[in-house]
């Protein structure tokens, strides 16, 4: 949508919640304070999702800023403000059944209730803001596989997704991320897609700290959307520069069992050597490009079979990173037996985590499909306004253990 319909559509939602909550506050200072805040939002909000070409910085960040977070407040206000109309609907309808035996005080009814979508909107924002803002904790998920080598039981993925590096989150954020993800001393690194919304150019600074992490056999990358979005060609060869391998339709065979003697060791993750009598084994790691790469180049259309053409059939464990869960199906028929993806965000924030499922299989967690296991993760970031209820971000600590 261009900067013109938004500001449009903005006003008239504004208009709306203004209209249905400002008379029925009662009391002046009430409708002054939200009154103001509308406007406000009403003006920051296409601000922050497409007007920022029309500030200089460092006010154009600022106006981002300051429109996101009236985003997650407006969105609240807007959801609760329809639910206590259908309430209040629902309350009449009722009342005139009863042929007004109730004796209802309505004006109390609306102004308590005005009141009360108000503070719940604003509970709501702060509660979110400050889950949005925290370092994301450390989710540990076994996945069991059938026929596990007993090279492979216990190898360990730490996945982190859905980021989205831009106008809220930068270098301190995300150095944070990777501080966190260094501690687990995982066997892989797997970014599954969205790590930014915005150019190189704006953002290379920031996405630097990725270069410091450390595993046993090295960071993977696959794209999402939002890459596409950014200028894709760009950020993969930024993310090349920094030492991740990403992985477009391909795979990469990791051979665990001795530490030290395994391919993609890292110079700064050195393990002490165990029994040589222990036997390694392959295990094939395979990325696709985002689910709807191909509307961006077709050249990039998304092909977890061919991600996993020439694979050696020794290897017993074969995992996919796919940005959307969507990817499920036709990896499992290419035969995948795990994928790790993102995209949902859990759905951030209620109530759009319901509508989540209409557009996605997985919402968020372990769920089965077929032969396959397929893990969801509600992302390490955010996108758009800094808040999540209801939906924790996390770090992933994937596990695969003997079924």
């Amino acid at each position: 949508m261009t900067f013109s319909p938004l500001v449009i559509v903005s006003a008239v939602l504004h208009a709306y919640v203004g209209w249905r909550l400002l008379p029925g506050l009662g009391a002046l200072p009430w409708q002054m304070l939200l009154g103001a805040v509308l406007l406000l939002s009403a003006m920051l909000m296409p601000l922050a999702l497409r007007g920022s070409r029309l500030l200089r910085q460092p006010w154009a960040d600022r106006a981002r800023w300051a429109g996101l977070l009236l985003m997650g407040l407006f969105s609240s206000l807007f959801v609760l403000t329809l639910l206590r109309d259908v309430a209040l609907g629902g309350l009449w309808l009722l009342d005139a059944a009863l042929h007004g035996q109730w004796q209802l005080d309505w004006t109390a009814w609306r102004v308590q209730s005005a009141r009360l979508v108000v503070l719940l909107g604003l509970v709501v924002t702060v509660v979110g803001f400050m889950n949005a803002r925290r370092t994301s904790a450390v989710v540990r998920v076994d996945v069991p596989i059938k026929g596990l080598p007993a090279a492979l039981q216990g190898f360990t993925v730490a996945q982190i997704s859905d980021i989205h590096v831009g106008p809220t989150i930068r270098l301190a954020y995300l150095e944070r991320i990777v501080s966190k993800v260094n501690s687990l001393q995982a066997d892989v690194v797997a970014i599954t897609g969205d790590l930014v919304d915005g150019t190189v150019a704006a953002l290379a600074t920031h996405v630097a700290p990725l270069a410091t992490l450390r595993s046993r056999h090295g960071t993977f990358f696959v794209t999402g959307n939002h890459e596409y979005y950014s200028g894709a060609a760009a950020w993969i060869r930024e993310l090349r520069r920094l030492g991740l391998t990403v992985l477009m339709n391909e795979h990469v065979v990791l051979y665990h069992g001795i530490p030290g003697a395994q391919q993609g060791l890292t110079a700064g993750f050195m393990a002490d050597a165990q029994d040589d009598s222990q036997i390694m084994a392959p295990l094939v790691l395979a990325g696709v490009t985002d689910f709807g790469a191909h509307h961006f180049d077709e050249a990039h259309r998304s092909d977890p079979r061919a991600a996993l053409e020439g694979a050696p059939p020794a290897a017993l464990v074969r995992l996919l990173l796919a940005h959307q869960p969507r990817s499920a199906q036709a990896a499992e028929e290419a035969g995948f037996d795990v994928q790790l993806s993102g995209h949902t965000h859990g759905g951030q924030f209620w109530p759009w985590n319901l509508f989540v499922r209409f557009q996605q299989p997985f919402t968020a967690g372990l769920h089965r499909l077929g032969k396959l296991w397929v893990y969801t993760s509600r992302g390490t970031g955010y996108w758009g306004p800094p808040k999540r209820f209801g939906a924790p971000s996390e770090i992933t600590l994937v596990r695969l253990v003997a079924a």
